[in-house]
């Protein structure tokens, strides 16, 4: 905890509010941010420009900090340096490489509780949450240490005789990384530290919603670079808003362009890279159900649904935004759930009490009563209502009250994506008209069952049973391990990042022949005589 009080004489003691709030912000100074702050780097260079991008924090509405804005020219530099460091970091070891991102993982460990509260402070997660983040970002740098000896082909057996068939993998050269708002490090780690010991270079384009994280994770690994004499051009910053994305997308410099994001940004992306015959890695939208079964514990469904919904404010990608429940526990369900609701502390999401923060911005608050209000509209009911929070606490106007509606899964509103607390209630009667409901919806990320039936599990976990990338038994839909491939299917993009063998996106697989005989036999038989 890094709050302090002081008491306000203007209020009484029965006031709710009757305390001032000061926070200890020298987490800003320990990442060596300062108010204006160069935004393109090379690694140990660092470039300013005219133009800035102001960050201000969802939690007080207070101005943190400015990342000057990358221009043409520089981003252009920034490529030619990625290229020239290209081709000696491929030809480092990949156990080298990884004892570079060892090193980093060391670095964050270190930093683990300046840079959590930072990412809970400029993007308005709780600090659990910030600290959180952080860890995953400790356990990538793991997994990439073990996986840099571990990049590993395979032998065939050849048709001809005298011949040996293997594949190997190799660097693909520049890894593009634009990443979303709602996780400002995790995910730019989950495709880097890869990248890096698969031996490609990286240039990250961070949401310009939260620069600050991104310079802050620059720096950090600045260390490593200047320990290291690492040269430049292996890890890259550049900052700005879509438009230095579509540099980016456009240029046939870029092997791979890994995009988290929204649905829509996720087509755009898609569209370009692919207009060049590129390749892309898409974690795009989700619009993630929870089934509860008659047989399920109901402790189970609370956490996992209340935590799911609510969590990041409803700004995860794995968000829980519909529960399917039986008919037969419907009532039962639903009551629990408003009891839950309304023991939920809305507030500050630096002090540890409060369970839920602000959404990212009033852009966002808009979106969130947008679909309220087409709740409503479309014949949808509240039983837990919604609405904006207001007063000393909430001044930055961006706090919001978590809600759940009684809806049908049609609704227009309900196929959409809203990236804030609203959980749609719905019921079923047979487990086969769940898993249909549950998949009838544009995005296939992450999916969940509880259940104590065995036979209910397998068939939700079989090809008849959740479309999604993700599916779970009695855990919910948000919170995915690094072990495993993080993705999904349909508008969810079908990239997978992290675990299990996300790595070969970030590869070029090539096949090879070799010819130990003294004779040069063909394949399938054919006969060439001179």
């Amino acid at each position: 905890m890094f709050l302090f009080y002081q008491m306000d004489s203007n209020r009484s003691l029965s006031s709710p509010f009757h305390f001032k709030i000061f926070m200890d912000l020298s987490f800003i100074s320990q990442l060596a941010l300062e108010s204006a702050n160069k935004g393109t780097s090379t690694g140990r260079e660092w470039f300013g420009a005219e133009r800035a991008l102001e960050s201000h924090s969802p939690v007080n509405g207070q101005f943190i900090g400015s990342v000057s804005i990358t221009t043409e020219e520089q981003y252009h530099q920034v490529i030619a340096t990625a290229q020239k460091a290209a081709l000696s970091w491929r030809n480092v070891p990949a156990p080298r490489r990884g004892d570079i991102v060892r090193q980093y993982g060391d670095i964050l460990r270190a930093n683990k509780d300046a840079l959590g509260k930072l990412v809970s402070y400029e993007m308005g997660k709780s600090l659990q949450e910030g600290w959180g983040e952080v860890q995953e970002m400790i356990d990538i740098c793991d997994f990439a240490v073990g996986l840099s000896r571990q990049l590993y082909g395979l032998t065939m057996h050849s048709e001809r005789p005298g011949h040996r068939m293997y594949e190997q993998w190799h660097p693909l050269g520049i890894v593009g990384i634009i990443s979303a708002f709602n996780f400002p490090v995790a995910v730019w780690s989950w495709n880097s530290m890869l990248a890096l010991v698969c031996g490609n270079v990286c240039v990250w384009k961070p949401s310009e919603k939260v620069p600050l994280s991104a310079i802050a994770c620059q720096k950090l690994f600045q260390e490593v670079l200047e320990k290291n004499n690492i040269p430049e051009g292996v890890i890259s910053l550049i900052n700005g808003d879509y438009k230095i994305g579509e540099l980016m997308t456009h240029d046939p410099r870029v092997a791979l362009v890994s995009a988290t994001g929204s649905v829509r940004m996720g087509k755009i992306v898609g569209a370009a890279v692919a207009s060049r015959l590129g390749k892309v890695l898409l974690e795009l939208g989700g619009n993630n159900a929870i089934i509860v079964t008659p047989s399920a514990d109901l402790k189970i469904v609370m956490t996992a649904a209340v935590f799911g919904a609510v969590g990041t404010a409803g700004q995860r990608c794995t968000t829980t935004r519909r529960l399917i429940v039986h008919e037969s526990i419907y009532d039962k369900v639903k009551e629990m759930l408003v009891k839950a609701y309304g023991q939920l502390k809305i507030g500050n999401p630096l002090d540890g009490s409060n369970h839920v923060g602000p959404l990212i911005d009033r852009d966002a608050v808009e979106q969130y009563s947008f679909a309220l209000e087409k709740v409503v509209e479309e014949g949808g009911q509240f039983i837990v209502p919604g609405g904006i929070l207001s007063g000393e606490a909430y001044n930055s106007g961006c706090y919001v009250k978590p809600c759940i509606a009684e809806v049908q899964n049609h609704y227009a509103i309900v196929q959409h994506e809203t990236f804030a607390p609203v959980l749609y209630l719905m019921k079923y009667n047979t487990l086969s008209e769940a898993i249909a409901l549950q998949n009838n919806v544009p995005q296939g990320l992450s999916s969940a069952i509880i259940t104590n039936e065995l036979k209910d599990s397998e068939q939700f976990l079989s090809a008849n049973g959740s479309d999604c990338g993700i599916a779970n038994v009695n855990i919910g839909t948000s919170g995915a391990e690094i072990g495993g491939a993080f993705g999904g299917e349909k508008e969810t993009g079908g990239g997978r990042e992290s675990g299990s063998d996300s790595w070969k996106a970030y590869m070029r697989r090539q096949t090879n022949t070799i010819n130990y005989s003294d004779t040069v036999p063909l394949a399938q038989g054919i006969k060439f005589d001179l």
